[in-house]
């Protein structure tokens, strides 16, 4: 077996480590030496080990246990293994497929060796490139393109401009053109060039199938070429001919680029992938049963006396007698792979790795432009993002436009020309009452937009892409002006068709208080989205909240009666500062205006006027200033304590 992949050093001193039999006469007997080799493997890869820098991730002794938290009405749970002592080595110019039955521990492996576990789970003892130890997460995150099975990608997007926006945050040491190249000369290489300019789309929003989304994420993660790409299932949910593209693309990569390392996590991948695949890695309830080449796979097969049926492969079948060969791992592992002419040529190529230079490479450098440049670069690029993003949600854009407008014109035409009566006076009071109701609550469509930003948001910011504060800033920029535009949609009808204070200045006051209402409501969905896990959860709570704001607002249950272990919802109430700065600004400039009349035999003399309708609320100056800071300070709280969770869920996050 192992003169079979002997092979004479070429004169441009690359290695070849396999070759097929279709390109090289020599290996046309080897097909006859061994009938499980002539019957269930395809032709091993043709892989090319160059004299250029070369990169080696070797893995010793790696364990991983989940440990589960009983929680404080349960009892303990028992930790759970996974891994156990896992060890490989994986090479540049090499495909690595881990291969075994689901539960083993495949996708947990690639979570650790890309470093999307804690710190505290991580062993610097067990991983290392290049004889260099790594000794945190945070080094192999910086080093290893990640591809989770879920594509988080922003669905309103194209591609090309899924891959750009990428680009601008992670290649700022190029210009432009230079940035424009390379999101054109990946587009050509992941075969994506026909719908560059589709929409990435998803289960509600049409767009490109599920095989190019895949090579979208894919192109995502190489957008800064990191030496090693790890993809958990990038198969998973695929079709058999768009699966096959995959594997051809990432076989792509590696013949092209001397210095990818490769590994991925397969099922069971099909007889057409076989001949992309240099090597395997097969795990059995996180034990390694075997790490080398198909061949290599057939032979031990062999040692423990069993034959491959010719309708299987090596593979498949070592599936079925899996539990056979974690028996036997031990043994096993005490079996060599067949010499390889290009082991030492591999060991001399490798250089010494230099994680510092490595990270400041592949890191935003503020020393690049400074700083203020970075963070206002970001903003302007993050601000560019989301107006396409909300201006593209449709759903979003078109419903609060004509919410806005249909509210508008609707409590318009209920409470149309109130009069200057007693009657009027409590009319005004339900309108206000109802309007910040219904402004307070409408926010809550936003909740689905901010839910799938946020893994998006926190993956790209975990990976240094930009800061979380200047996602923050330029969220803020952008719904402002559009939450601008639905309080005047709103206002300008209600207030004129109902007849409220017809001076401009408290027209003025009317649409900027409805304006900071929306930007609270928006700040406080912002905020509770954050510590959703879902919509179901996310609308629930914030039903709950708004609820019991206005509950205590003062409008259903004045301050007096409030229990005392209740107070504090009065104060902190959303409802209560906006409302009271409506009817201030309704009344202070009547407050000598009569709205009540008693009348005598000989004259008639007022029993309500402005001032006393005031003074009924408990409103006895012009507050609507110090309400306005209060509302600005409630707006920005809730932005703040979102910052605070979001900045710091991405220093724990594994995505």
């Amino acid at each position: 077996m192992a003169k079979c992949f002997k092979q004479p050093i070429t004169e441009d001193d690359s290695i070849i480590l396999f070759s097929t039999s279709d390109s090289n006469e020599e290996l046309s007997g080897c097909s006859s030496s061994s009938s499980s080799s002539g019957h269930h493997s395809p032709p091993p890869p043709a892989t090319k080990v160059h004299s250029a820098a070369a990169y080696k991730l070797s893995v010793k002794n790696l364990s991983y246990t989940l440990h589960q938290n009983g929680g404080p009405f349960h009892r303990t749970k028992p930790n759970i293994k996974i891994l156990k002592s896992v060890s490989f080595t994986a090479q540049s110019s090499q495909m690595l497929a881990v291969v075994g039955p689901s539960g083993t521990g495949k996708s947990t492996l690639l979570r650790v060796i890309s470093g999307r576990v804690k710190k505290r789970e991580f062993d610097p003892n067990s991983i290392s490139l290049n004889e260099s130890p790594i000794t945190s997460p945070t080094q192999l995150r910086t080093l290893c393109g990640y591809v989770a099975q879920e594509d988080d990608l922003l669905p309103l997007l194209t591609v090309r401009e899924t891959l750009m926006f990428r680009a601008k945050f992670q290649l700022r040491q190029l210009n432009s053109k230079e940035r424009k190249n390379r999101v054109d000369t990946l587009l050509q290489e992941l075969g994506l060039l026909q719908v560059a300019d589709s929409f990435v789309g998803d289960e509600e929003n049409r767009g490109i199938s599920g095989g190019e989304r895949k090579r979208v994420s894919i192109g995502v993660e190489l957008i800064h070429d990191p030496p090693i790409l790890l993809l958990d299932e990038p198969t998973s949910g695929l079709d058999s001919s768009s699966a096959l593209q995959v594997i051809e693309l990432l076989s792509s990569m590696v013949s092209k680029s001397n210095q990818k390392t490769i590994i991925f996590s397969i099922h069971q991948p099909s007889y057409r992938m076989f001949r992309h695949i240099s090597h395997f890695l097969i795990l059995s309830h996180g034990w390694v049963v075997h790490n080398g080449s198909l061949e290599l796979l057939e032979e031990r097969i062999s040692q423990l006396g069993y034959q491959i049926p010719l309708q299987l492969n090596a593979l498949e079948f070592a599936m079925e007698i899996i539990s056979k060969l974690e028996d036997k791992n031990q043994s096993i592992s005490q079996l060599k792979q067949p010499n390889n002419p290009s082991s030492s040529t591999f060991r001399n190529q490798i250089e010494k790795f230099d994680f510092q230079q490595s990270i400041s490479s592949s890191t935003n450098d503020e020393g690049i432009k400074g700083y203020f440049y970075n963070w206002v670069f970001e903003i302007i690029i993050l601000s560019s993002r989301f107006w396409k993003v909300i201006y593209r949600t449709k759903q979003l854009f078109l419903a609060r436009t004509m919410q806005a407008l249909v509210a508008g014109f609707g409590l318009g035409s209920v409470y149309h020309k109130l009069g200057k009566d007693e009657i009027g006076v409590g009319e005004r009071l339900g309108l206000f009452a109802f309007s910040l109701s219904f402004l307070l609550s409408s926010t809550v469509e936003a909740l689905p937009i901010y839910l799938q930003e946020r893994k998006v948001i926190m993956k790209e910011s975990s990976r240094k892409a930009y800061k979380m504060s200047s996602y923050m800033i330029a969220n803020t920029l952008i719904f402002l002006p559009f939450l601008l535009v639905i309080a005047l949609l709103f206002s300008v009808p209600v207030y004129w068709i109902v007849g409220l204070n017809p001076s401009i200045q408290a027209f003025s006051f009317f649409v900027f208080t409805v304006w900071l209402i929306i930007s609270m409501a928006s700040s406080l969905v912002m905020f509770l989205s954050s510590i959703s896990p879902d919509f179901i959860a996310g609308n629930s709570l914030i039903c709950t909240v708004l609820g019991a704001f206005f509950l205590f607002s003062g409008y259903f249950i004045p301050k007096e009666i409030i229990p005392k272990y209740w107070v504090f919802m009065y104060y902190v109430s959303l409802y209560r500062y906006p409302l009271d700065s409506l009817i201030v600004n309704e009344y202070w400039g009547m407050r000598n205006d009569c709205f009540s009349w008693a009348n005598n035999d000989h004259n008639s003399s007022c029993l309500m006027n402005g001032n006393d309708v005031l003074i009924s609320r408990g409103l006895d100056r012009d507050i609507r200033w110090e309400n306005v800071g209060i509302m600005i300070g409630y707006f920005l709280l809730y932005r703040v304590i979102c910052w605070v969770i979001l900045a710091r869920r991405v220093t724990t996050t594994t995505l």
